[in-house]
């Protein structure tokens, strides 16, 4: 037994298709403006902070000078 086709199932079938194509490439383009959201920028990178920890020349020579004045008091009192 042959089926017999008429035009308006054709019609059914080719919108059918176009439908399927049409919700592919909508779900598609959604999926990439998503992924391509945002802009690339450059990673910003912060210097590292250097912390130089100095010894003060001042307190090397200050208590020696102090002991010398003391030294020097001693003997001008004698």
């Amino acid at each position: 037994m042959l089926a017999v086709v008429t035009p308006v199932h054709y019609a059914g079938l080719y919108l059918e298709d176009n439908m399927k194509k049409l919700v592919l490439a909508a779900a598609l383009a959604a999926a990439a403006s998503s992924a391509t959201a945002g802009a690339y920028s450059e990673p910003v990178i912060e210097a590292p902070v250097i912390v130089e920890e100095t010894t003060s020349s001042s307190t090397g020579i200050v208590l020696p000078l102090i002991l010398l004045a003391v030294v020097a008091a001693a003997v001008a009192a004698n």
